[in-house]
This record gives C-alpha cells, sequence and structure tokens, in this order.
C-alpha cells in the first residue's frame, strides 16, 4: 500500500522529513477495523511528533491521527462495524497513523462518519471534536446540553481547529462564547462559529472583557499558550471558575493564588489519554463521535475544513505541516484521495 513516513525526525523543509514510501496492508486484530483511507487532516501533535530531534527508526513510521474512510475488514471481537460503512476516527498516538491507504484503528475510537458530509470534510473533525467535548464536557463539569446557561467562556484561539468545534459545543451549550483572534479574517471565522464577541489576544484581555460587561469570566478554554496566559486567566476567573488546557506549559506554572484562593478547577485534556493507557472506558471516544455525528447531520454543528490538498502525498503533507507550522492557521486543513 501507499503511505507517507519518516526515518528521521527533520525540519520540514527537508524532503526527507516525510518521503512515499511502500508498506504492507495491515491485517486487523480482534478489536480492529482495517480502513481504506479516503481523507486525512493534519494537527499539531503530527508536527510535533515529526518535530527534529536526534532519533532514527529503523522502520518507516507513520503519522496521522485523523481519518475519513471505508471499512475493509473488521476483526472478531467488532460489534457495530461491517465492510463498506464509512467511518471517522482519530485514532491511537502509540499506532501507526492514517498518511497510508489502509489503517488499523481500535473500533471502539471510531464512529460512522456524518451521512452529510464527504469525506475530506469528515477527517477535519475527529481529533478536535473529541478534545473539545472531552475537555468541556467530561473533564470540566459542564453538561453538553444545558451546562453553559448564564455562565461565559473564553476561547483562547477560537480560529483554530480546536477552537472551531470548541465554540459551536459550548454556545450550543448555552455559554455566552467569547473568543481571541488577531485577525479579520479569523475574527470572521470565530463569529461565524458562533462566538457572541470576539476579542484580540495581541492586546490586554482584562479591558476588552470589562467593555462587554464581563469583568470576570466564568470558564476558559487556552488552546494556545499555557504560560502566556496563565497569569491575566488567573485575574479573569471568577471564583470556583475553571480553566481547560490542552498546550503543555514550557516551564513551572504558579498553582497557588489566585487560583488556590479562588478554588479555580484547571483540566488538562489530552485526546490520546484513553487509547494510550488502554483504559476501561475507551469506546467512550467512539460515543462522543457517533454524537457528533447526530449533531451535524440534524445541522446544529458545521463543519470546519477550510481547504484541501489532493492528493494525499509526501509533497502534499510537507505543505500542510509548512502552514500548520508557521501559525495563523484558521479551522482544518485536510488531504484526500491517493
Amino acid at each position: 500500500m501507499k503511505a507517507v513516513a519518516l526515518t528521521r525526525y527533520l525540519p520540514i523543509t527537508d524532503p526527507q522529513s516525510l518521503f512515499d514510501v511502500e508498506l504492507p496492508t495491515p491485517v486487523p486484530g480482534e478489536h480492529d477495523l482495517l480502513v481504506r483511507v479516503e481523507a486525512v487532516s493534519v494537527n499539531p501533535v503530527d508536527t510535533k511528533l515529526r518535530a527534529p530531534k536526534p532519533q532514527v527508526e529503523t522502520s518507516p513510521r507513520v503519522l496521522g491521527y485523523d481519518a475519513a474512510g471505508v471499512v475493509e475488514a473488521a476483526g472478531s471481537a467488532v460489534a457495530g462495524f461491517k465492510p463498506g460503512d464509512r467511518v471517522y476516527y482519530a485514532g491511537d498516538v502509540t499506532r501507526p497513523g492514517s498518511n497510508a491507504q489502509y489503517q488499523l484503528v481500535d473500533a471502539r475510537l471510531a464512529a460512522l462518519m456524518p451521512h452529510n458530509l464527504d469525506f475530506a470534510d469528515a477527517a477535519a473533525l475527529p481529533l478536535v471534536a473529541v478534545t473539545a467535548w472531552e475537555l468541556l464536557f467530561q473533564r470540566m463539569p459542564f453538561d453538553s446540553e444545558h451546562g453553559g446557561e448564564d455562565k461565559s467562556l473564553l476561547v483562547i484561539a477560537g480560529a483554530g481547529g480546536v477552537g472551531s468545534i470548541a465554540i459551536q459545543l459550548a454556545r450550543r451549550a448555552g455559554f455566552t462564547v467569547i473568543a481571541t483572534a488577531s485577525r479579520a479574517e479569523s475574527a470572521e471565522w470565530c463569529r461565524a462559529m458562533g462566538a457572541r464577541h470576539v476579542v484580540d489576544h495581541r492586546e490586554p484581555l482584562a479591558p476588552q472583557l470589562a467593555a462587554l460587561g464581563l469583568p470576570q469570566i466564568d470558564a476558559a478554554l487556552n488552546l494556545a499558550d499555557t504560560d502566556a496566559y496563565w497569569d491575566e486567566l488567573g485575574a479573569l476567573l471568577a471564583p470556583q471558575g475553571h480553566v481547560g488546557l490542552i498546550v503543555e506549559p514550557k516551564g513551572a506554572l504558579n498553582i497557588g493564588d489566585p487560583y488556590k484562593a479562588k478554588c479555580i478547577g484547571i483540566h488538562w485534556e489530552f485526546m490520546f489519554a484513553r487509547a494510550r493507557f488502554k483504559t476501561a472506558d475507551r469506546a467512550e471516544q467512539g460515543r462522543i463521535l457517533a454524537r457528533v455525528a447526530e449533531l451535524v447531520n440534524a445541522g446544529e454543528l458545521k463543519g470546519i475544513r477550510r481547504e484541501t490538498l489532493q492528493p494525499i502525498n509526501a509533497t502534499n503533507l510537507r505543505e500542510a505541516h509548512r502552514r500548520l507550522e508557521s501559525g495563523g492557521s484558521i479551522g482544518k486543513l485536510t488531504l484526500a484521495g491517493w
């Protein structure tokens, strides 16, 4: 089968950072689906895993942690899927990724993709949808249906992939959503996703929020730079508020006052935790994706794909990595077809 892989961890400008390769088609285990991959998307986890380091792989390593495709075969313990089903998933960071014509994925991490999306649109959703859902409604103590009523939520980096779906989920749950953006284009995108207000993250946040009648906020998602906004969010969050985080801090964080004094809840999200540690509830990710598909089919959530590159090959994947690493991405970039 065709695949895109690496053996050395190089700058994305190096043609060997990602290269085309032929690999054997994998054979499913008892809990696996064998999926014919039709579309993929690129996320920060891909660029972080590919980032330069001295390690050398003895065999080609395939990245990619978002996919939509067609079930070719299912393992003996799989229920609820059959060959021909159109599925979407983010997979498992400890296994070979989706940048290949065929991929094995634990069926418990997958779901039938929304029937009103094509493969390219569906591939944009799994990782960011699971991340946003887990963070808002499982790590943080908010109900997915009405948990945001009479509450405010600040989403830092609202135009990114996770921000784009988090805004939609939060608004649906009743939150007054304030997103941050620094360009007219990204601000417009945030409003289109459902943000009631947009503030500029290049400027101090407190005066901008106060001007909106929000001297304090009930909750915040810092989806960009944990360190840069730590002190500012500590001052902005209301007593007994909550902050959700997805980006590893660069240094030590002071989790004492004002976080301690206000009893602010600090919540980490890493969507690969369930698969990586083989938790008993790993099927929850399949259930989340099934619910997201229902909401997309009902028109309650919209797709977040901004552009698609064709076909899936090393040249286009290097370009996708380059764009993501350059910053300023809006929504999601996908790749489709072989």
